[in-house]
């Protein structure tokens, strides 16, 4: 892992009120995650962003496990936030079965890897993230061919939080903790 001197530093004691999500961290990656130790200085907020991300990533979301960490990992990589692509290219890897998608996501437009409506899903997302957002009228109509209107709001939740996430953790530049290249456990 990385070691450097963040600017905001890490909390070295986490609020009590961060317990329950602490315990299911250290459960499932044998270490508390390096964004709680910032978000923790606001735990309502950490809550808030916990339940919306449980939310989005719920087992009746509208969107396939696999796209929803298709796009996250995408947005990770247009935010440069290292974190998050770790993070999320261990989702992507473990929702897809293997690490070609991850590897090819950033260059996405030139890979054969993936489907229209994954190439649909990753320019929105691009698009979305882009300052100020750049959906056109061409894209819209792309995104109706492959999605219901139902799904393109939850789409676009989903590549907002992720925004929200990677843009937090990018400006205080909060490390990875190596989890894709550990298989999910944080400096194995």
């Amino acid at each position: 892992m990385k070691k450097h001197a963040p600017w905001v530093p890490p909390l070295d004691k986490l609020p009590v009120s961060l317990k329950p999500i602490v315990s299911l961290q250290k459960k499932h990656y044998g270490a508390v995650l390096n964004p709680t130790r910032w978000w923790g200085r606001m735990p309502r907020l950490f809550w808030l962003v916990a339940l919306f991300v449980g939310w989005l990533e719920r087992r009746r979301a509208r969107l396939a496990p696999e796209l929803r960490a298709l796009l996250m990992t995408r947005v990770s990589q247009v935010c440069h936030c290292a974190f998050c692509i770790d993070a999320n290219s261990l989702r992507l890897a473990e929702r897809s079965g293997a690490m070609d998608k991850v590897l090819a996501v950033a260059e996405w437009p030139q890979s054969s890897l993936f489907n229209e409506k994954e190439r649909a899903a990753l320019a929105y997302a691009d698009a979305v993230t882009a300052t100020p957002p750049q959906v056109d009228d061409a894209l819209k109509a792309e995104l109706t061919c492959h999605f219901t209107l139902d799904e393109i709001s939850e789409m676009t939740a989903l590549i907002a939080f992720q925004n929200l996430s990677a843009r937090f953790n990018a400006a205080l530049d909060i490390p990875s903790q190596g989890l894709c290249q550990s298989g999910g456990r944080p400096d194995a």
